[in-house]
C-alpha cells in the first residue's frame, strides 16, 4: 500500500461513518487538530500513541498504523501553483504580501526565517454581518541565519540584537 492508498481509504471511512474532522481530532487528540488531519492526509506523522488511536478509530491494520508513524514526503501530491482554489489563495496571499512580511520580519528580528517546525497554528470562525472571517494565527520561531566562519567581533548570527555597528 502507497501512502496516497491509506489516504483514500481514511477519507472512505469518513465519509461512510459521517465524521466530522472535529470528531475525528476530539476522538485521537494528543495534538493540534491541524496536525492530526495533516497526518491522517499523509503531510505529517502520527506519534505511536495517536497513530495507535487512529487504527483503533478507522479499523487501520498494522501496517498501516505503522505507516501512520512513518516521516512523510511533505507537499508530496500538491502541484505548484496549486489549482484548488482555497489552497491557491493561501499561494496567492504569500505571493503578493510575502514580501512586505518578509521585510517586517527582518525589521523586526534581522536575517533569517520563521520556522514552519517549530510552529503552532489555530484555526477560528469570526463571525461576520457581510460574510464570515476565517481567521489565522500562525507562530512560528525565528530562526537567524548563522554566518559561519564568522571572525571575531563579528556576529555569527542574523539576529537584529547582534548586529554590531
Amino acid at each position: 500500500m502507497k501512502r496516497e492508498d491509506l489516504t483514500e481509504k481514511i477519507l472512505d471511512i469518513k465519509r461512510e461513518k459521517g465524521w466530522s474532522w472535529t470528531h475525528i481530532t476530539s476522538e485521537i487528540g494528543g495534538m493540534s487538530p491541524v496536525l492530526v488531519i495533516g497526518a491522517l492526509l499523509g503531510q505529517h506523522r502520527l506519534v505511536k500513541p495517536l497513530a495507535r488511536k487512529a487504527a483503533i478509530l478507522f479499523g487501520l491494520t498494522p501496517a498501516e498504523e505503522a505507516m501512520l508513524n512513518e516521516v512523510p514526503n511533505r507537499g508530496a501530491g500538491v502541484g505548484m501553483p496549486p489549482t484548488d482554489p482555497l489552497l491557491y489563495r493561501f499561494y496567492e496571499l504569500i505571493l503578493v504580501n510575502g514580501p512586505a512580511m518578509k521585510a517586517l520580519i527582518e525589521e523586526e528580528f534581522g536575517d533569517g526565517i520563521m520556522s514552519a517546525i517549530d510552529f503552532d497554528m489555530e484555526i477560528e470562525r469570526q463571525p461576520d454581518e457581510k460574510g464570515d472571517r476565517v481567521k489565522l494565527n500562525m507562530s512560528g520561531k525565528f530562526l537567524p541565519f548563522k554566518y559561519y566562519g564568522a571572525e571575531q567581533g563579528i556576529a555569527p548570527l542574523g539576529l537584529k540584537s547582534l548586529d554590531l555597528d
